[in-house]
């Protein structure tokens, strides 16, 4: 297993925000974390990835807990996050955006893959000169994920990819989002928008309160009356 979570505890203060959840995520899956806003997900998303100190439990990482490691060493082995609110560099350019996410590297093949999140995202190539703070929000978000990928990440997490997006741009997320995990890449995605995280994902699990509440496969959740209820606006 990739990421191998048991028994997390984290919070901030005197909040226990993850009260003791399990959750695992094998290499080449797509598994997203659903819940209403304030459930826990991005608190877990940070204990992962180390910027906040777990309070109990371990988080294991290809093998290793992730306690033995620096926040800054995650990235070069390749546990990369895209955090909510993008986390843009809003004085630099596109181009020098995309050059920090490669600061971990030291091949030859960064200016290849440079080009390659140009490919990817066309709209980051028009505008590579440009001040990335001036950019529109689902700008912002491609460029955080294109930023991303230049670390070559073997594990993706991603917090609320959507927040705060027309809903044509959400639809592109989600689509950019479906063709990275076609391409290999592990993808850990925290979510409000329920139905599009669980159409692009493998498994899921739901979390409220700080607690997982349900667990397994994607379609299954979609099909669960209690999830059609509470997250797709549907009644049971």
């Amino acid at each position: 297993m990739l990421l191998d979570i048991r028994g997390l505890e984290a919070g901030y203060g005197g909040i226990r925000a993850v009260k003791g959840i399990d959750l695992g995520v094998e290499e080449g899956e797509l598994v997203c974390l659903i819940g209403a806003n304030g459930a826990g997900k991005s608190t877990t998303l940070r204990a992962v990835c180390g910027l906040l100190p777990a309070r109990g439990g371990s988080v294991r990482y290809a093998g290793a807990d992730t306690r033995g490691f620096a926040v800054h060493e995650l990235p070069r082995r390749g546990l990369v996050m895209v955090p909510e609110g993008r986390g843009i560099f809003a004085q630099l350019t596109v181009e020098e955006n995309l050059a920090m996410g490669a600061f971990t590297r030291g091949d030859r093949d960064i200016a290849r893959d440079l080009e390659r999140q140009y490919e990817a995202f066309p709209r980051l190539k028009e505008r590579r000169a440009q001040t990335a703070g001036t950019l529109s929000g689902g700008e912002q978000q491609m460029l955080a994920i294109g930023r991303a990928l230049m670390a070559r990440p073997k594990l993706l997490l991603l917090d609320e990819p959507s927040m705060g997006l027309a809903p044509q741009l959400v639809a592109k997320i989600f689509e950019i989002v479906r063709e990275i995990g076609r391409q290999g890449v592990t993808i850990l995605l925290v979510e409000q928008n329920a139905r599009l995280a669980l159409e692009v994902s493998n498994r899921g699990y739901v979390m409220e309160s700080g607690s997982i509440t349900l667990a397994g496969e994607a379609k299954g959740l979609l099909a669960n009356p209690k999830v059609r209820e509470a997250y797709l606006g549907e009644s049971a």
